[in-house]
């Protein structure tokens, strides 16, 4: 079996470099497997160039590299679905690093549960100086499942996951370019496959670590994240419905978006002077219905390609 890690970069190239040190030391599933690593370079500079020029591929693996200089994450994702050989597509971000064993992990809950997607954790690793309130608050925590746990599109990502090649291929694209700027690419298009019949299961034992940079670490950068989040999930809910359907949808989501809003941002102000982290979480809430409420508009907010 050829497996195929897919990586978009952008502008991270020590990162990088640890990643790729990180995914070479991993255990194959079986002695005859293989492993091609696809790194696409998104930065128009091409800053990735140095590290991925000299990096040598230990044994079992081979690194195939190419330069995107369009800032479209979708773009930079289906490039490399289309470099890529193997029978599983797994990607993971440039600023993530897998634990021992992830790939091994994946592959054994695949064959146990013939899945087409295998989904696993992604826990934050914080710097000595991230603040108190932000590790206390677990803003950057995502859910976590039994292993086998079949889950759907609200925890499906392209952060950690292995999905069937074949299944990939057969959708236009696979990732629609116009949320390749504002990103929501990955949840369209695993509610694409979701509606092709296809078969999520979660991984808990496959877990990889993302970094939680101080630049991150702050109350505006969370909420900024809330409210691009709100405006892709609308953005997404409502893209494949027929006009009249749409229209229908959005009204019953803005009606309840609103509603959510004004309690969230009532709540949060009468948590904060009680205990800030719950305030937050509050305020974070009402960004979120904010996002919503303005993706149903023709202001979006760009997260990619800055």
């Amino acid at each position: 079996m050829l497996i195929s890690v897919c990586i978009c970069t952008f502008r991270r190239p020590v990162l990088l470099l640890d990643l790729l040190h990180a995914i070479g030391q991993q255990q194959l599933p079986s002695l005859e497997d293989k492993v091609e690593i696809i790194v696409v370079d998104n930065d128009q500079a091409h800053s990735a160039f140095a590290v991925l020029s000299t990096w040598t591929s230990p044994p079992g693996f081979h690194l195939a590299f190419m330069h995107e200089p369009v800032p479209n994450i979708a773009v930079a994702r289906n490039a490399a679905i289309n470099k890529a050989s193997g029978d599983w597509i797994v990607f993971i971000d440039d600023d993530e690093t897998p634990h021992e064993n992830w790939l091994l992990n994946l592959f054994e809950t695949q064959r146990l549960f013939q899945a087409d997607a295998v989904f696993g954790p992604v826990l934050p690793r914080y710097g000595e100086h991230t603040p108190q309130w932000i590790r206390e608050g677990a803003y950057f925590d995502r859910r976590r499942f039994k292993t086998g746990t079949q889950i759907d599109e609200a925890d499906a990502r392209t952060s950690n996951v292995v999905v069937n090649r074949n299944r990939l291929k057969a959708l236009e694209g696979p990732f629609e370019k116009s949320f390749g700027r504002t990103g929501g690419e990955d949840s369209v298009l695993f509610r694409d496959l979701l509606a092709k019949g296809c078969l999520f299961v979660w991984c808990d034992e496959a877990i990889v670590s993302e970094d939680v940079p101080l630049d991150r670490a702050s109350a505006k950068w969370l909420l900024r994240r809330s409210f691009r989040v709100g405006q892709t999930w609308i953005r997404a809910e409502l893209y494949r419905l027929s006009l009249k359907a749409k229209i229908w949808r959005a009204c019953i989501l803005g009606a309840r978006a609103g509603l959510q809003l004004v309690v969230s941002f009532a709540l949060a102000l009468l948590w904060m002077p009680v205990s800030f982290v719950k305030g937050f979480r509050w305020l974070r809430i009402s960004a979120m219905q904010a996002g919503k409420i303005t993706g149903m508009t023709r202001f979006q907010y760009n997260e990619y390609g800055g």
